[in-house]
């Protein structure tokens, strides 16, 4: 094979590899795309057939109508406070658990490690119900107010804040931190808890943010979950007050797109300012330098 032949089908190698990436772009961009156009659409024009593509008048006034016909400021309010809380508390055990696992030596460490990835290989379904059980049982309320318990925050909040796939995922980011420096903090009289919070996190930035982002949006777009524990509407999330409002809105098939949208953009706009956390903390392997 000549060179001339060899750099002809190199060329055609990577017009065939940006034509399939260009089209899972669009696969995977175009329902969004569609959502968008489609919320801005008048009635007649959603259910036109054949469809078309763009609105003729772009009806800004769907978001407006579907934020009036449903409570979607109290589900935006509490799908940020589960969300806030159970990423700031699955950070905190996750940090915590992983630096132990990494860096201190106990008793029954290789045990208690092992147990915890084997639960990994529990189906999903059955932790629902033992934690809906467990939920069911621990009322409390202070001064009037449920801490926890069915329709309560701590609820909704309590399952997120522990992750063994996160503490798994950090724990190799930590090993890869030489002993080295580890030596040299303790010989410099740093304690754990400094040599953690100056040392480990800077270090494992990217991982650390990646698992908060990854939690976040875990937990926005929960759904079963706050399905079972919650049976008042003042406590419902985005996901679970959007189906609600798909029964309401019946043939409103417009501003049920507007009301997806209320709920898919914040996720969106996040990955967009944070993505390049994401990609540094799944694709990095080792240290730098």
């Amino acid at each position: 094979m000549t060179m001339k032949s060899t750099k002809i089908s190199n060329i055609i190698l990577d017009i065939l590899k940006f034509a399939i990436l260009i089209l899972g772009a669009a696969i995977t961009v175009m329902p969004f795309i569609w959502m968008i156009l489609s919320s801005l659409k008048t009635a007649s024009e959603i259910t036109a057939i054949p469809p078309t593509f763009f609105p003729k008048e772009f009806r800004w006034e769907n978001y407006k109508e579907a934020w009036s016909r449903a409570p979607f400021l109290r589900y935006f309010v509490n799908t940020i406070i589960v969300a806030v809380c159970s990423t700031i508390g699955v950070l905190i055990t996750t940090v915590l658990s992983a630096f132990a696992f990494s860096r201190l030596n106990f008793p029954g460490k290789k045990v208690i490690f092992s147990v915890l990835m084997a639960t990994l290989m529990i189906p999903g379904e059955m932790l629902v119900i033992t934690n809906y059980i467990t939920v069911f049982h621990m009322k409390l309320e202070i001064g009037g107010v449920r801490i926890m318990g069915i329709d309560s925050y701590g609820a909704l909040i309590l399952p997120w804040i522990a992750s063994v796939f996160y503490i798994y995922l950090l724990t190799q980011f930590f090993m890869q931190v030489p002993d080295a420096i580890y030596l040299a903090a303790k010989v410099d009289k740093c304690s754990d808890w400094k040599f953690m919070w100056k040392i480990m996190l800077p270090m494992n930035k990217q991982a650390v943010v990646t698992i908060g982002i990854l939690n976040f949006i875990s937990s926005w777009n929960a759904f079963m979950w706050p399905l079972l524990v919650t049976n008042d509407p003042s406590m419902r999330v985005l996901s679970n007050g959007l189906t609600q409002f798909q029964s309401e809105a019946g043939s409103d098939y417009q501003l049920i797109m507007a009301a997806s949208c209320i709920l898919v953009m914040p996720i969106i706009i996040i990955y967009l300012f944070l993505r390049k956390y994401i990609i540094e903390g799944v694709t990095r392997s080792g240290l730098k330098g």
